[in-house]
């Protein structure tokens, strides 16, 4: 999953040797966490967030094939 949210933030923003992708596991579940250049964080979030929804949608079913859950958090 970490690859997932690497490969698909490092094609959307404009400095993609700023992205990085940690995984955090805890009792809930992984929470990952995507730090991009404050430059690209629109690009990421998207108009009224619909590209962060649409990265999330692509996560759920890897996360449910790993019968793990799992949460994304976009940091600057």
């Amino acid at each position: 999953m970490k690859e997932l949210v690497e490969l698909i933030a490092k094609k959307l923003v404009e400095h993609p040797e700023d992205v990085q992708v940690r995984i955090i596991d805890g009792e809930q579940g992984q929470s990952i966490e995507l730090h991009v250049h404050a430059d690209d964080m629109g690009r990421v979030i998207g108009k009224a967030g619909r590209t962060a929804k649409a990265i999330r949608t692509l996560l759920h079913p890897a996360a449910s094939k790993a019968h793990v859950r799992v949460t994304l958090h976009i940091v600057e």
